[in-house]
């Protein structure tokens, strides 16, 4: 636990310790969707495709649908906040992938912790990598330097080893780097062996 010293509000580290919980949040999420659940199936859909293009189409919508300026913060000094923001949001996007993938947040894998694994439990599915940042407008120029630190981050620390352990060929294993500045999102995806193909919506 930790206070916020702007805001004076204190901030817990939260984890899903059972179904019953995970199942709470997922209706919470829902619930933010309630008329407009066609985007919230098309993001997931989208993943499932690899299609760059419309996961990028779909979070900026839902983000600015969603999303209020509460939630992402407003100053350098929020950074660490709306980063759980997100990181808990996309999370939450994820449920509806139980039963096809094993979904993991801030577990150790290689030299550090990912922010999202998708381990998968049906033959034939790729294993999928999600790690979240923020832009910091002081070290970056735009959001395509914020998704590429993200998937520098993937790549650099090794997050693959957990999936490669368990038998799954680098080649069946996709990363993402999503950035975020307020309502607005950038998702890029690293090229096989190597760091970035980012796509703008």
């Amino acid at each position: 636990m930790m206070s916020n010293e702007w805001s004076g509000r204190e901030i817990y580290t939260l984890s899903l310790t059972n179904k019953e919980v995970r199942i709470m949040f997922t209706n919470m999420v829902r619930t933010w969707f309630a008329g407009s659940d066609t985007v919230y199936n098309q993001f997931v859909k989208a993943l499932l495709l690899g299609d760059l293009d419309a996961m990028n189409q779909y979070m900026n919508k839902v983000s600015l649908e969603t999303f209020s300026s509460f939630d992402v913060g407003k100053r350098a000094s929020d950074h660490s906040e709306p980063e759980r923001f997100y990181h808990g949001f996309v999370l939450g996007l994820m449920s509806e992938l139980l039963g096809k993938y094993h979904i993991l947040s801030n577990r150790e894998s290689g030299f550090g912790r990912y922010d999202v694994m998708l381990e998968p439990l049906q033959q034939g599915l790729d294993g999928i990598i999600l790690e979240f940042k923020v832009f910091e407008p002081q070290k970056e120029k735009s959001l395509i330097d914020t998704v590429t630190r993200a998937l520098e981050q993937i790549h650099f620390k090794n997050y693959a080893a957990a999936l490669t352990a368990k038998g799954i060929p680098e080649e069946k294993i996709r990363k993402y780097g999503f950035a975020f500045e307020g309502k607005k999102v950038l998702i890029g995806e690293a090229a096989k062996g190597c760091c970035s193909d980012i796509s703008e919506s």
